[in-house]
């Protein structure tokens, strides 16, 4: 799909709005009163008071916290938990862990919210057809739809638009046509009505655990604010909420029309549908939930690739399927993805039982979404008492959510919040095994190698290793370079070359930002260049770095010329050598066993990672890999004495 213009309102950008950002929010009518009711009577008080508290979690939660307060905290226009992240990184160390918290956990309910969604969809079928088989339709169309990644979305994305139109029109119509006649159901606005289900109902509070699937969409408000735009999403939102109501009051009417009775084949969604347009609200609703899916995985890529860059996941395969920015594909997460959703849907079986794992990890996702949303708030000089008043209003509000959520820990909870924790294990991992490097990372001054490297450069008694050798440096300065680049230029067998390249790779916080600099330490000897890469910005190393040099070539800055006789006089171009240096964990180390922990896990993980020449873009031809061992701690050999 075409980027529009985000930075107004247009109807393009309300069109893209509904087609990408509300999927998941908007398809939760099929589920969230069946998961409400569950296997109890319905009485009237769980009919007004279910749509009470559904009415009131998507004001404070959806509308308050993430339309009106959250999409403000905008990075450069790109919103979700790791953009809000870099926003306030620099202030203090421990916002890393809600960050990663909230990626981990918003990352394990990808696998639910497809096998749920599509299920609600196809279920509609039992009452026409108690034989038909669910399971199989469900996996198959779930296999195709991760089968399709690979060519994007912007063949299909056209259709996302207008299709969610027809979807909510739809559902509001539906629920209009049961509120005939039965208007006196919108005395549910009452709060009141939501705080008598919690107080006088038996068990009542943990229903809190069905009402808050109504809203688990919406950290997708905020994740595809980069897609869409804070005022396309903001007033896409009124038509969709009302038409939300619109068929979550219906439903409520259609229920105390049953009273005494339990829900069986029939959901509360399904009993607005007439007979006769059984079929066409089966086949809109399940367009909706595979649009809904899909909103969810291509997120699940993003965030991935965030957070790739953000050196908190395991290098892996990101393939950009299309020239529409922000859109991408990471192949490892996809099959791992489509794995476990296959896996819920043959264990649960049935959407009522995936209930029961759906909504307590997006629950922790939104607490972690709140920490980091307050401290944002609170860095900006916002009023503090207006801070602490929200941060306390929706601590107490999504704790509360939580705590109803964890009655489905036994009951399927464990699958998505399990799954969670391996994530953030993986991310903290990983983030930690990183600082460990760098912190024995040694930095030497490069000035006093410079005159070495000169006549390195000119020595003809050494055979020459490259024309142009090119080293990846951590070094964020042009005075500095690592101890170990300059023991392999001159410590092991002498790289003697022409021209000395020293490329930096700087991931900064504005997701899009591409612009680099140049420092020519020693003119046709010692170059030195930084790229600015945003977090959202692959790091194509060998295109990036072939561009600048033709830069410099056209500004006659640099002369990348064979230096050969019998090749200058033709004006072929000299070779061009990387050099990436590798760590292994040393046999030496005698480590704690946490960093013993951390470093095995960590060094297993970058085996099955994507290489680093491969993430980089470099050729092969051209490629050098040496190994360094990664040393913490010197063994003492106290004991050894040497004998005359």
């Amino acid at each position: 799909m075409e980027k529009v213009d985000l930075q107004k309102l247009s109807f393009a950008g309300f069109l893209v709005s509904i087609g990408i950002v509300f999927g998941d929010i908007g398809t939760s009518p099929l589920y969230t009163y069946t998961a409400i009711i569950g296997n109890q009577p319905i009485t009237e008080l769980i009919a007004l008071g279910g749509v009470s508290a559904i009415f009131w979690t998507l004001t404070f939660q959806t509308t308050i916290k993430y339309v009106f307060i959250t999409l403000r905290a905008d990075n450069k226009g790109e919103g979700g938990i790791f953009s809000l992240y870099t926003l306030i990184r620099k202030y203090r160390r421990w916002l890393l862990f809600p960050a990663i918290a909230g990626g981990s956990f918003l990352l394990a309910d990808s696998i639910i919210t497809p096998p749920i969604s599509v299920s609600s969809a196809m279920e509609g079928l039992k009452p026409s057809f108690p034989d038909i088989p669910i399971i199989p339709i469900v996996i198959s169309i779930i296999v195709l739809l991760f089968i399709i990644q690979r060519k994007g979305t912007s063949f299909i994305g056209k259709l996302f638009g207008p299709v969610m139109i027809v979807w909510f029109t739809m559902i509001a119509l539906l629920g209009i046509g049961e509120l005939a006649g039965s208007f006196s159901v919108f005395k549910a606005l009452n709060p009141y009505y939501a705080y008598k289900l919690l107080a006088e109902h038996p068990g009542g509070f943990w229903l809190l655990g069905g009402v808050f699937l109504c809203t688990t969409g919406a950290e997708a408000l905020y994740s595809d604010l980069g897609h869409c735009g804070r005022k396309n999403i903001q007033i896409s939102w009124l038509y969709v909420k009302v038409c939300l109501i619109l068929c979550y009051f219906g439903q409520a009417a259609w229920l105390l029309k049953h009273i005494g009775t339990q829900l069986t084949d029939v959901s509360p969604f399904f009993g607005l549908v007439p007979h006769w347009f059984i079929f066409p609200a089966i086949a809109v609703a399940t367009l909706a939930t595979i649009i809904a899916s899909q909103a969810l995985i291509s997120g699940s890529f993003t965030l991935v690739a965030e957070a790739i860059r953000l050196n908190l996941w395991p290098k892996l395969r990101v393939i950009f399927p299309s020239d529409v920015i922000g859109q991408l594909y990471i192949p490892a997460i996809n099959w791992l993805l489509m794995f476990g959703c296959i896996t819920v849907v043959l264990y649960f079986r049935e959407s009522k039982n995936m209930e029961a794992a759906f909504g307590l990890s997006v629950t922790l996702t939104m607490l972690m979404t709140t920490i980091l949303l307050s401290f944002y708030l609170y860095v900006k000089k916002i009023n503090r008492v207006a801070v602490f008043t929200l941060l306390i209003l929706f601590l107490i509000i999504e704790g509360a959510f939580l705590t109803a959520n964890l009655k489905k820990f036994m009951h399927g909870g464990w699958v998505t919040l399990s799954l969670g924790v391996l994530i953030f294990a993986i991310m903290y991992i990983w983030y930690r095994a990183g600082e460990i490097k760098r912190g024995l990372q040694k930095l030497v001054e490069l000035e006093p190698f410079i005159p070495v490297l000169k006549e390195l450069s000119n020595d003809a008694a050494v055979p020459k290793y490259a024309t142009n050798l090119v080293y990846l440096t951590s070094s964020g300065s042009s005075k500095k370079i690592e101890d170990s680049t300059i023991h392999s230029i001159l410590y092991r067998q002498p790289k003697r070359a022409d021209i000395y390249w020293f490329v930096h790779i700087d991931v900064v916080d504005e997701p899009f930002k591409m612009s680099y600099t140049v420092d020519i330490i020693e003119p046709e000897e010692v170059v030195y260049i930084s790229f600015k890469l945003g977090f959202r910005v692959a790091p194509k190393i060998n295109s990036l770095f072939r561009k600048v040099v033709e830069e410099m070539v056209l500004k006659k800055e640099v002369n990348i010329q064979s230096r050969y006789t019998s090749l200058d006089k033709h004006n072929i171009t000299g070779d061009f050598k990387f050099v990436i240096t590798q760590r292994f964990l040393s046999f030496e180390n005698e480590l704690s066993f946490s960093n013993d922990f951390i470093l095995k896990v960590y060094f297993f993980l970058k085996k099955i990672s994507l290489p680093d020449e491969k993430e980089y873009g470099l050729d092969y031809s051209n490629l050098i890999i040496e190994k360094l061992p990664l040393i913490l701690t010197t063994p003492k050999h106290s004991k050894l004495q040497r004998e005359e």
